[in-house]
């Protein structure tokens, strides 16, 4: 491999910043690498999102930490995955489940691809996408995706937490056993060498912190990659309309311990509902052009049922777009200082470990010659607009119009070719796997995504229009099915049950 930088100096803490000088430190720090985290006192956490996709983790299995020592930490659960309700007011397709990849699709997956091209092309078949697959299922039994050791398929998951002690707890392993630098200081300017490249970071008391590469994790502000370096930046608010969003905590109700993510929609967006250990996470992610931080908070207390003032709320500010390249010279952005799709699908974590595997294996197999730079910064920008229009694709098939918000969303054209080849595939009964393994973009949501998302909003001919299927169509034995995947629900142990392992 190629020898990697010898000083890398990241700027800013956080989730992302943590999460970068940990997997840097992990495979260049062997290799001579001297990381430092240079974090100002001053700014907080934004910690938007406390949820995960499956990518999370692989970051703890490459860093060799086990769930029983980081999760009990951090107050965090499991996750199936997400459960939408209310973005279809079609009868029957009021809520869907997505869910997380698992071995056992191969055996049901078939199925439901049949039935939904059966249904877009009028045989009145079942298309529901929840019965079809198992993390529906643990979920709504509240069992987590913990498989005994003798059950012989791979499940995929994901984690609720508190992100702001997923970066505290990411900070200390860094510093104990990565022997990361962690500096407390505050970043006023960025000195620039001649050339254009980063030369250092100077602190508010003229001191300077020299690297040869920097990791610009400076939140939105984007300190070295946006303001110092003059990258652009390509808003996504044609297409993805919220800015906003406001968050309260509330305690845990009781009861079984949740194993899913809950988006709700209200007025002028979606709320979050997460279950943690110690509490329940809430928020409305929003339009301003809708709702003021005032309309805003009243609607989620009443969605909560909560008081007028108790609990506290904490309003956020979103930028929602992306950088034009996240690799510039020698400074790569990630996490907000890159850009930020709203976290309808909790991607933000997964774009931050992406983006550094990306950077490190770039780095080792072409030294970032400028060809390596464009290839990676290519990647980057596609991974961002194939994430943006799976999102998008949520708020475009909703049928709520009951608000001017959701009226606007069903309406919306600024749709890329992308997103447009998909819908057209499937309103015209085409063959949605095939039309997205030609676009290439399955690996950043597979064709199971896209079936579910759109069979889940009940985007079908109208149930007046359809008929009895074919007799040489193979359609499913439906009761098989459940049989099948309640059958295998049954090795799973209860949520709550597998988090009180932890501690054992």
């Amino acid at each position: 491999m190629n020898q990697p930088p010898h000083r890398i100096v990241v700027l800013g803490g956080g989730t992302a910043g943590w999460m970068a000088a940990c997997l840097i430190a992990h495979r260049w720090g062997p290799h001579g690498t001297l990381v430092k985290v240079v974090e100002s006192p001053d700014i907080g956490i934004i910690g938007v999102g406390e949820g995960s996709t499956p990518q999370l983790k692989a970051m703890f299995d490459t860093l060799g930490i086990a769930e029983s020592e980081w999760m009990p930490a951090c107050h965090a659960t499991y996750k199936n995955g997400i459960a939408f309700h209310g973005w279809s007011h079609r009868q029957g397709f009021e809520s869907y489940f997505h869910p997380f990849p698992t071995q056992l699709d191969q055996y049901t997956a078939p199925h439901f691809f049949l039935h939904t091209r059966a249904r877009r092309t009028g045989r009145d078949v079942w298309a529901h996408p929840d019965r079809f697959f198992l993390p529906a299922r643990l979920a709504a039994e509240t069992r987590a995706p913990i498989a005994p050791p003798n059950f012989p398929f791979n499940i995929g998951y994901g984690y609720h937490f508190d992100a702001t002690l997923v970066g505290q707890f990411l900070r200390t392993h860094a510093t104990t056993k990565l022997a990361v630098t962690h500096v407390l200081r505050t970043v006023r300017s960025v000195r620039l060498a001649s050339e254009g490249t980063v030369a250092a970071l100077v602190c508010d008391d003229g001191e300077e912190f020299t690297g040869d590469f920097f990791v610009d994790c400076s939140g939105f502000r984007s300190a070295i990659l946006q303001e110092a370096l003059g990258e652009p930046f390509q808003s996504f608010s044609s297409n993805l309309f919220n800015d906003r969003a406001v968050a309260m905590p509330t305690p845990n109700e009781g009861g079984p311990l949740l194993c899913e993510t809950r988006a709700t929609t209200l007025s002028a967006g979606w709320a979050w509902r997460i279950p943690l250990t110690n509490r329940t996470g809430n928020g409305y992610v929003y339009s301003s052009a809708h709702k003021t931080e005032d309309q805003a908070e009243a609607e989620l207390r009443a969605h909560l049922g909560a008081g007028d003032h108790d609990p506290p709320a904490r309003h956020l500010k979103m930028k929602v777009g992306r950088v034009a390249r996240s690799l510039v010279n020698n400074c790569l952005g990630v996490g907000l200082a890159q850009g930020f799709i709203e976290p309808l699908e909790a991607t933000a974590l997964h774009i931050v470990e992406a983006t550094v595997e990306g950077f490190i294996e770039a780095f080792e197999d072409e030294n970032l010659t400028d060809t390596a730079m464009t290839k990676f910064n290519q990647a980057i920008a596609a991974r961002y607009e194939g994430i943006r229009d799976y999102i998008v694709a949520h708020y475009r098939f909703n049928t709520r119009a009951d608000s001017d918000y959701w009226r606007a969303n069903a309406a919306n054209q600024n749709l890329s070719d992308s997103l447009k080849a998909v819908m057209t595939c499937w309103f015209q009964g085409g063959d949605l796997s095939a039309e997205i393994a030609t676009q290439n973009i399955a690996r950043y949501y597979p064709s199971l995504s896209w079936h579910c998302l759109m069979a889940g909003y009940g985007t079908f001919p109208d149930d007046a229009k359809l008929k009895p299927p074919d007799r040489d169509l193979a359609i499913a034995d439906m009761a098989q099915i459940e049989r099948f995947v309640g059958g295998c629900a049954q090795n799973f142990p209860a949520h709550g049950a597998a988090i009180a392992a932890l501690a054992i």
